[in-house]
């Protein structure tokens, strides 16, 4: 029996010289690499591993990249990077410099759309499919969709599309009952019926929207895909082929835990065991700041209610959906819906706190400003991991949120810098304001252990004056401020440092009292400089015509790769030795 035979694989080309028997061999060979190199580096685990037998099918049948295979998200492709000539250079997945956790038309050919949100997949190949009848190329197009994406509003745009159209669409639906959480919603319940037999005396909704429905099969009988694939190569028109997999499949850990192996970071390759970390040492996660919070004020407060899309453990949502699951809900991946189910929330008088990853609040821009802005609607958003993310990437940055949610009126703008102030943020956003508010924080740890303190109320719009110096202030927004004070303090720096706390409403009293008295504003903020914090002091600066300079410091305009976030830090120049270099200069 031939061993080692991934070593043999540079490009699919190669995967078709094998015999179909050695497959098998193969599967276990990279199941095992997958696991090795996401054990040593971190990264996305569990849904790699449930596709191995489909995506070495897919590339044994097909003929990728002339035949096009789209994938969504992207969490479920290291297996598709691995097999498409980026073996020797993935240890270097997910860090600077190295190649992308996420699928990326640059990388590679095979990458032929990139992702990093969900629910593109079926839009972007029937994009493709549509394209090449246009130009009279004979291909086909596949979309390999999970069970949790395709529940979204987006898939099921493309669906309905797709089945009016003669596009030649396969849509493979990798059916393994959970997305990051377990699925949620009517299509969850109805798949489990359809794969556990008890689909009776219905239609298929599949079938319905004129998709040819096929399955459901074992996807990881690999015999069995193979043949199945076989036969769908043949057929042309939208077809959607129903595949059940095993989250984590191969990693007896990773099967048992869907959830913390999704991501699982650093782990033993041979038990699967992941370090027991002593977190009590440590401060807490924002995330978690705000879901203990999140249940303190709804202890108090019995009109708050929470809402996730699709993220309640990233969140930390899931705190509150323990403590009250009739008052959390997760809606599955709909970042609009969740919007306009806060807002109609909100006019029954119900206080919505609705918790949204910064990145994926942009799906739903429209439905901030027309269903909660322009009503005056009084949701709460609390968007989280705001500012740069690190190895997630350019998908999953949160650089654009204080500029894009400070053009739209009756909308406050809140960052806290610490656990304490998100925590008084939150207090005063359920006190009955009468208008939207977003609350923005980052990934990761604060820097405060004693922050389970009383709450207070913030004023609306009021900066904190941490420092006073001369000639030179530091605005800073968010929890970069603590690096801004801490270097203050340790060079001992005669510089004013004023924590804005909020972008809208500008503290304008504060603005003008340090334009009155220094010669030099540099603003700092985790978010991009156009549009963002810099800008909107600079304008203000402008209209009060103020004589001194102004110097910006932001994320600038370029989408930033991925990697250590400190690394990232220095790379945008929003770190100490930037800020350090240039007080210096002045």
């Amino acid at each position: 029996m031939a061993q080692d035979l991934l070593s043999q694989i540079d490009s699919p080309v190669d995967l078709r010289r094998f015999r179909e028997s050695e497959l098998l061999i193969l599967a276990q060979e990279l199941r095992a690499f997958i696991i090795a190199a996401v054990a040593a580096k971190e990264g996305h685990l569990g849904a790699s591993l449930g596709v191995v037998e489909l995506t070495i099918a897919l590339h044994y049948v097909f003929d990728t990249p002339q035949d096009l295979l789209v994938w969504d998200v992207g969490h479920q492709a290291y297996g598709h990077k691995i097999l498409t000539g980026r073996r020797d250079v993935f240890h270097t997945n997910r860090e600077l410099g190295g190649i992308s956790g996420f699928p990326k038309r640059s990388e590679s050919e095979y990458d032929t759309f990139g992702v990093g949100h969900s629910s593109t997949a079926i839009s972007a190949a029937l994009g493709m499919a549509m394209a090449s009848q246009l130009k009279a190329e004979s291909r086909k197009h596949i979309a390999v969709v999970g069970d949790a994406s395709i529940a979204s509003g987006m898939a099921f745009e493309a669906l309905n599309h797709a089945g009016v159209s003669s596009a030649d669409l396969l849509v493979i639906l990798n059916d393994n009952a959970i997305g990051i959480d377990p699925a949620v919603g009517a299509l969850k319940d109805y798949l489990t019926k359809t794969k556990s037999g008890k689909e009776t005396g219905r239609d298929n909704i599949f079938e319905s929207l004129n998709f040819d429905y096929s399955g459901p099969i074992d996807g990881h009988d690999l015999p069995a895909l193979i043949k199945e694939l076989e036969r769908q190569k043949t057929l042309d028109g939208p077809r959607l082929l129903h595949v059940r997999t095993t989250k984590g499949k191969g990693l007896k850990q990773a099967e048992l835990d869907q959830v913390r192996y999704h991501a699982p970071g650093k782990f033993d390759k041979i038990t699967g065991d992941i370090p027991a970390k002593d977190d009590s040492k440590l401060p807490p996660k924002f995330q978690d700041v705000f879901g203990h919070t999140l249940v303190e004020l709804a202890q108090q407060n019995e009109r708050i209610v929470g809402i996730t899309p699709a993220m309640p453990t990233g969140s930390s949502m899931k705190i509150m959906m323990d403590a009250y699951p009739d008052r959390a809900f997760d809606v599955g991946i709909a970042e609009q819906h969740a919007v306009t189910l806060a807002a109609g929330m909100a006019t029954q008088g119900l206080i919505p706190f609705c918790n949204i990853y910064s990145t994926f609040l942009q799906r739903a821009y429209d439905q901030v400003i027309h269903d909660v802005a322009l009503q005056k609607l009084p949701v709460v958003f609390c968007l989280d991991r705001a500012g740069l993310v690190g190895q997630d990437g350019a998908t999953h940055h949160g650089a654009f949120d204080l500029a894009f949610l400070n053009c739209i009126p009756d909308l406050t703008i809140a960052a806290p810098m610490d656990a304490i102030e998100l925590r008084d943020m939150m207090y005063t956003a359920q006190l009955g304001l009468g208008f939207p508010i977003a609350i923005r924080y980052p990934r990761g740890r604060g820097h405060l252990m004693d922050w389970q303190r009383p709450f207070s109320k913030l004023e609306i719009g009021q900066s904190r004056l941490l420092t006073t110096g001369n000639r030179i202030v530091v605005i800073s927004i968010g929890t970069i401020g603590v690096m801004v004070q801490e270097l203050i303090e340790t060079e001992k720096l005669e510089v004013t440092h004023v924590d804005l706390r909020f972008l809208k409403p500008l503290d304008k009293s504060q603005l003008d009292e340090v334009f009155e008295n220094h010669d030099h504003v540099i603003t700092i903020e985790d978010g991009t400089m156009v549009g963002g914090m810099g800008s909107a002091v600079g304008d203000y600066a402008f209209a009060k015509a103020y004589k001194g300079s102004i110097h910006k410091l932001g994320l600038p305009d370029s989408f930033i790769e991925q990697g250590p976030t400190s690394d990232l830090q220095q790379i945008a120049e929003i770190d100490r030795g930037t800020l350090l270099s240039l007080i210096k200069s002045l």
